[in-house]
């Protein structure tokens, strides 16, 4: 459904490739190695198979009986032999029957909604390790320009300390800070190993195997996401499969009311069948047909309290179904609202990083003129780092937060990370709530 392959036929990848991995690519690997996908479509296998057994009480029953035995007289033995075939059927059940398979289809048809939402729910958890690798990744890239920057103000420093125009002081203070640089370099480098490892983990294989993600688009993401957020949330009304799951079991809690007030009632079944016995070489032939009338007269309240039982349950799955469907709401609105601000604040920290890259280049300038001090610039150098990571942050923030919510309205697909919804102008975000 909501998670539909892009090409129907393409067979599950089993293994890690080599090269570096899309987004598309870490959700397929997700969905066929995950051992929780196998879960659920197992779970959902057991309720159809159930299915079927509460269709088979519509069927007759045959069995067959076969015995010997050696009997002793007075004097002699004797040998005994039997055969029977029975034919049973029960023909009418105040509507039993028909309550328990409408009690299995809807467990069924919330088996297969719980399995929506798992994939859905497997499917956003792999976007937001491969983002997270993403981010620490680009992470990594801004820390080592951070480093050059603070080597290359060092150099500077350096440079006019022994010419004898700068003091010891402001050498140390720019060697200082390529130390920091240094270290927050290593930090993010082994926080780019974790998430790789975290990656691998939701695709499915051990955190130590090799794999590399594919560098982020450059482009701008689109504002495609806006709209009312009501028409979100009853969207979400009508595609969360949880809902839809959870709807369900409020029908199947209906149906064991039905089918407990039918056990309640009279039962008429039908049994026919021949038999053979075989007594001391004397042989009889019979057969049997009746009719069995069945009908409960006193059950010490047993059936009463059964119903009342079954009707406290439709009260309790209701109360859940609302609970979610509030819950559902609540999801939309704060993934709108937490996109929006991701949105804004990308755009922001984009005009940012330009700022601090002017500040940076007119300060390293007018400390090699003489003109300007070592503070200025390693607060310029420091700004720049500082900006730079907040742009990854915010695009990694984007990116995940437009993929919670599709998730939220149950719309989370592959249609999500097509090249179409990527990379558009940056004009296309200007027009944000």
């Amino acid at each position: 459904d909501g998670a539909d392959r892009r090409q129907g036929d393409a067979p599950c990848q089993r293994a890690l490739p080599q090269a570096p991995i899309s987004a598309i690519e870490a959700v397929d690997l997700a969905l066929c190695n995950n051992p929780k996908t196998r879960e659920v479509w197992a779970n959902a296998r057991v309720q159809a198979a159930q299915v079927g057994v509460a269709q088979s009480a519509w069927l007759p029953d045959l069995g067959a009986t076969l015995g010997a035995s050696r009997i002793k007289g007075d004097q002699n033995y004797y040998n005994s032999r039997s055969a029977a075939l029975t034919l049973s059927w029960l023909v009418f059940d105040s509507g039993a029957r028909s309550a328990n398979l409408e009690n299995a289809r809807q467990l069924l048809s919330a088996a297969a909604s719980t399995q929506d939402a798992a994939v859905q729910s497997l499917f956003l958890s792999a976007l937001q390790s491969f983002y997270t690798a993403q981010a620490a990744r680009a992470a990594v890239v801004s820390t080592l320009e951070a480093e050059r920057a603070a080597r290359e103000s060092f150099n500077a420093a350096e440079a006019r300390y022994q010419v004898g125009v700068a003091t010891p002081a402001d050498r140390l203070l720019a060697q200082t800070a390529l130390s920091q640089a240094t270290l927050t370099r290593i930090k993010a480098e082994g926080e780019a190993r974790n998430a790789l490892g975290a990656l691998a983990n939701v695709l499915g294989f051990s955190a130590g195997q090799p794999l590399t993600v594919v560098e982020p688009p450059t482009a701008l993401p689109d504002a495609g996401f806006q709209r009312d957020v009501s028409a979100l949330i009853a969207e979400a009304e009508v595609r969360r499969p949880d809902l839809k799951a959870a709807e369900a079991q409020v029908k199947a809690a209906q149906a064991t009311v039905d089918l407990v007030q039918a056990q309640g009632r009279p039962t008429i079944s039908l049994s026919t069948g021949p038999s053979w016995a075989e007594i001391d070489r004397n042989t009889i032939n019979g057969g049997t047909i009746g009719v069995t009338v069945n009908v409960p007269l006193f059950t010490g309240f047993n059936t009463t309290y059964n119903v009342r039982s079954a009707e406290a349950a439709v009260d309790a799955r209701a109360a859940q179904r609302d609970t979610l469907k509030n819950q559902v709401a609540l999801d939309v609105w704060k993934a709108y609202q937490s996109l929006n601000t991701a949105t804004q604040s990308l755009k922001t920290t984009l005009d940012l990083v330009a700022s601090a890259e002017q500040s940076l280049a007119v300060a390293l300038g007018r400390y090699k003129a003489g003109v300007g001090t070592v503070l200025d610039l390693l607060t310029a150098q420091s700004a720049l780092a500082s900006a730079r990571l907040q742009r990854i942050q915010a695009a990694l923030d984007w990116y995940v937060y437009r993929a919670t919510l599709a998730q939220s309205v149950g719309a989370l697909d592959y249609s999500l990370l097509q090249p179409a919804a990527l990379g558009q102008a940056q004009g296309q975000t200007q027009g944000q709530p």
